[in-house]
């Protein structure tokens, strides 16, 4: 082998320097039509200008210092047979594997300077380009323009980062750049050695030889499980599985102890999702300014990883997208449990917790549900019943109410809101308590399961005792850090001393952001945000004042007059849906602005807190019309006589006679049900179909560039390249954090919600299943132990919906009115007369002038209208002053809030004490692998050192290929020449 380049030193994991001669593999040459790239030793930044020599020809006089590596330019004009290529996963040598790929757009200038050379039997060199002697100030020099300086920059941008990751070990793959523009693929490969070594880095963890048995409980337990097993298997996926009797030991990957692990074959010991991993990690480690940061900058336009092949092909051979598509991404399979395992394997663990923790909320919707139904027809059963509603709808009590608004409204009877009265029943009835309760517990119980779960995944896939991967610095933190340092650098030299002399203890900040650097940004992150919310506040407002006058409006037409409340409230709660849907999307992009201009440190620091930004702001979003209807409206009505106005003569608006809780009701279910309709058909199905259209059109723009040699089979990276790119798990979460804020918050008021929940769940866990398998690029797998920041916001929302759901039962619903009622002031202990004590009486001779009815229509002279409110009448002492009844019943709505509040904390805390976070037979079985590890570690040591004693037994020739066979199966000092080792985490060159 040719001796490497001094300029440029050999890294750990690099591949060898390979004369011309040697080829690829097995010592044969190149193929016609690849060649070798040459890599010249003083030029590692740009990599340009390289000689045309024929890599065939000995190297001499400036090739001394330069020397070939096994990475392949292909033409794209030269065939390749169908017999060939065996697999669109590997390189064209139908070996190496395809671990990831780097997409780029190029155009090239002056095509007709490569007029005069004979086809593809150019020689190409390190930038892909035709070869040509270097000259200056030759007559087919062309200036260059502001695109095509533009172009030349992030070609070699583009070059260095190429030749960094060849330093670093990996093998690179791309085609020619032949036409004038087109999208070139760079196809990257990790041997095994730089595998061997990142792993290690890593301390990725890997099965052993060793397998032990996974002991059920008792006898008990065991029978019941294998009966559980029995009866749900028609609902279990046609996956193979892992055996959930027998799992292997693991432990972190040493290239010091190869004989622990049960390597049967190389190229698949790392399955493609830890092979891909390992590539963005050495991304990570030798970009200064990240992968991501190149793809924004145009410099690339996609990086991704390989799908496992077309999951719609008509030929036999199965893989792992095939049948997760077939298994879980089909609509006809909702009924079947999903595929976890099969999910973390193909996607990592950062979704397949996702998707975990999906199923297991939407399988405990399912208990909800049914209560939630029963719940429901209990107030259908019960609603004849309901002496409340039949006084209401009694005309023998006639009951006259005052007007509903100045001048146009006339006084009317309270039998003609009969029917809201009854509706307000089926969601207004003691069983909405208990609900309530049943719903807080549910609460506890889902996050203390989902703890559980999440932990048996975590023993199961290996994830108790991974460390916390280091975090590295964001480029956009790191570029800032550099912009810092160099304002410092322009001070003048006097102010550099005084610097060093009076704030030595200062000097680490040179290189971080203090909170001074930040506070910018902080401060635009304040505004902004309390402008978001206030911008909020006053659009909900907007669309009362939208209902008031409306509703005035209306009231002055006989026609419309009658269903005056009905009209305002569905037109009101569809504006209110429309701008919510609105205002989320603008919500999500304003958040991610506000995290980038407060620049954090890490990734994973960016991600919480711009998880945090957008459901703050979703939150207020989504929720603030529904706290409205809840908690404040018909609160500062005033009395007949003395009404609040928001505007000159339109006063605030009423609840229904009925209450307000109905009104909650339609505005809950019309929100819930239109944001999971239209986010989930129109911007997750359609959205994404209208940009693969768009994209499909665009290359049908470019077709023109094309040749003949695309007309073939696509390759797996053309049609993954043609797929929408992967944006995080972000969206998915928030979606399904705020049905589950709807789903516990105001349950109270709309008990049916956990239903509509679990039917959208059940298209929801396909849908997004069918967008990861076959709409989305394949994303990077990521290993993580939880779901992170989530959980903190489910557990809160879960403590904030017991107070919520307390005061919708205590002021929103006539629960406690009632009970007052019934237990303080009933003659018979009934509510019979409960609709006369809550409404108050009022003289209409004191009405203000000019507020009252015109062209009264009203059959008999009125001389007092009733209102709903506890006052004291015209004739008392005190007329219309609060009388001792509301202060009774504001007394006992405060300690019903009081004594639910802490009874449902106090039961919870309870359930939450009483489940542990670790199943016990997950802690024995974590100790128990503990023990089994040191004994199998103890026990391949001891053979090992027999191994190697065996020398002194026998003859001497035998005893040195023993010692070659144990140095062979056990890298140690004695390493082959090009071999790897490993010291802590410094890897050494032997």
């Amino acid at each position: 082998a040719a001796l490497p380049s001094p300029h440029i030193p050999l890294l750990p994991g690099s591949p060898r320097r390979l004369s011309p001669q040697a080829g690829t593999r097995g010592g044969q040459g190149p193929k016609h039509g690849q060649q070798y790239l040459q890599m010249p030793g003083p030029r590692a930044p740009g990599l340009q200008g390289s000689s045309s020599r024929d890599p065939g020809q000995p190297c001499g006089g400036e090739s001394a210092r330069s020397s070939s590596v096994i990475n392949n330019y292909l033409d794209a004009n030269e065939p390749v047979s169908l017999e060939a290529r065996l697999s669109r996963m590997h390189f064209h040598d139908n070996q190496r594997k395809v671990d990831y790929v780097l997409a780029y757009h190029y155009r090239k200038r002056g095509m007709h300077l490569a007029q005069g050379f004979p086809g593809h039997s150019l020689a190409i060199v390190s930038n892909g380009e035709t070869g040509k002697e270097p000259h200056a100030g030759g007559p087919g020099d062309i200036e260059l323009g502001p695109l095509d300086a533009l172009e030349e920059e992030r070609k070699e941008q583009r070059e260095e980062f190429e030749h960094n990751l060849m330093e670093a070990g990996l093998e690179l793959e791309k085609d020619l750049e032949n036409k004038s523009q087109g999208s070139i693929f760079v196809r990257i490969h990790a041997p095994w050695q730089v595998l061997a070594r990142e792993a290690e880095f890593l301390k990725i963890k890997v099965p052993t030889k060793k397998t032990y048995e996974i002991k059920a409980g008792g006898s008990i337990a065991k029978k019941f499980s294998a009966a559980l097993q029995k009866l749900s298997s028609p609902l279990q996926p046609r996956v193979p599985e892992h055996s959930s009797k027998m799992k292997n030991l693991s432990y972190p990957f040493s290239r010091e102890k190869m004989y622990l692990y049960n390597i049967q074959e190389k190229d698949t010991f790392f399955d493609n999702a830890t092979r891909s991993r390992i590539v963005i990690t050495i991304f990570i480690s030798l970009s200064s300014v990240g992968i991501n940061s190149l793809i924004a900058n145009n410099i690339y336009e996609a990086a991704y990883p390989l799908h496992d092949g077309e999951y719609n092909s008509p030929e036999d051979d199965m893989n792992d997208r095939k049948l997760l598509y077939q298994e879980w991404a089909c609509y006809g399979v909702f009924y079947k449990f999903q595929p976890i395992d099969l999910i973390r394997k193909y996607f990592g663990e950062k979704i397949g917790l996702y998707f975990a923790w999906l199923g297991l909320y939407t399988s405990f919707l399912i208990p909800s549900s049914v209560i939630g139904v029963i719940v429901f027809l209990y107030g259908c059963a019960t609603i004849e019943e309901d002496i409340p509603s039949r006084e209401m709808c009694d005309q023998q009590n006639a009951f006259i109410m005052c007007p509903l608004c100045d001048k146009s409204c006339d006084y009317w009877n309270l039998s003609s809101a009969c029917g809201t009265a009854r509706a307000s029943h089926l969601f207004d009835n003691p069983a909405t308590v208990f609900f309530s309760i049943f719903m807080a517990l549910w609460a506890t119980m889902f996050l203390e399961n989902w703890k559980r779960l999440q932990m048996r995944l975590g023993y199961f896939w290996d994830l108790t005792g991974i460390e916390e991967e280091e975090e590295h610095s964001r480029p956009e933190y790191e570029t800032k850090v550099r912009e810092k340092i160099l304002k410092e650098s322009n001070k003048s030299a006097v102010q550099k001393l005084q610097t060093n002399t009076t704030e030595s203890g200062n000097e680490d900040d040179e290189d971080k952001l203090t909170w001074k650097d930040r506070f910018p940004g902080y401060l635009m992150n304040f505004a902004s945000i309390l402008f978001m919310i206030a911008l909020t506040f006053s659009i909900v407002f907007g669309v009362i004042v939208y209902r008031i006058t409306t509703a005035a409006a209306l009231s002055l037409n006989k026609a419309t007059r009658s269903n005056v409340r009905v009209t305002v409230t569905a037109t009101a709660v569809i504006i209110n849906l429309v701008v919510i849907l609105i205002l989320d999307e603008i919500y999500g992009a304003v958040a991610n602005w506000l995290t980038k201009i407060e620049v954090p440190k890490t990734e994973q620091t960016f991600e919480e807190r711009l998880i945090l930004k957008a459901f703050l702001l979703k939150f207020v979003n989504a929720y603030s019309p529904i706290f409205y209807v809840a908690f404040f409206k018909g609160r500062f009505v005033g009395r007949p006589g003395s009404y609040v106005y928001v505007f000159d003569g339109y006063r605030m608006e009423e609840c229904a006679p009925g209450g307000c809780l109905m009104e909650l009701c339609i505005q809950l279910s019309i929100i819930m049900l239109g944001k999971q309709l239209i986010q989930n058909n129109i911007f997750e199905i359609g959205v994404p179909k209208l940009k693969k259209l768009f994209r499909k059109l665009k290359d049908e723009t470019e077709a023109g560039e094309t040749d003949s040699a695309h007309s073939k089979r696509p390759e797996q990276w053309d049609l993954d390249y043609s797929l929408e790119p992967y944006t995080g798990l972000t969206p998915e979460y928030m979606e399904m954090i705020i049905q589950f804020g709807f789903v516990t918050l105001f349950v109270a008021s709309f008990p049916l919600a956990p239903v509509f929940a679990l039917l959208n769940n059940v298209i929801e866990v396909r849908l997004d299943a069918k967008k990861f398998v076959t709409e989305l690029r394949r994303p990077d797998a990521v290993r993580t132990k939880d779901i992170g920041i989530w959980f903190d916001i489910l557990s809160g929302i879960g403590k904030f919906s017991v107070i919520s759901n307390a005061f919708v039962i205590a002021i929103t619903s006539d629960f406690i009115p009632r009970l007052v009622y019934q237990y303080s002031y009933s003659h018979n202990g009934t509510l019979h007369g409960f609709v006369n004590h809550t409404l108050s009486f009022f003289n209409v001779s004191q009405l203000k002038e000019g507020t009252q009815p015109e062209n009264s229509q009203f059959d008999q002279e009125v001389q007092f209208c009733r209102f709903k409110d506890y006052r004291e009448p015209p004739w008392a002492p005190n007329p219309y002053e609060f009388s001792k009844q509301y202060w009774f019943v504001l007394s006992a709505r405060l300690a019903f809030v009081i004594i639910f509040q802490n009874l449902v904390m106090f039961l919870s805390v309870l359930v939450d004490w009483m489940i542990p976070d670790i199943p016990t037979d997950i802690s024995d079985q974590i100790k128990k692998e503990k023990s089994l590890l040191v004994d199998f570690f103890l026990k391949e040591e001891h053979e090992k050192l027999k191994l190697m004693d065996e020398p002194a037994l026998r003859s001497p020739g035998v005893g040195d290929r023993s010692r070659s066979r144990a140095a062979s199966s056990a890298p140690s000092g004695q390493s082959q020449p090009g071999s790897v080792m490993s010291s802590g985490s410094q890897h050494t060159n032997v």
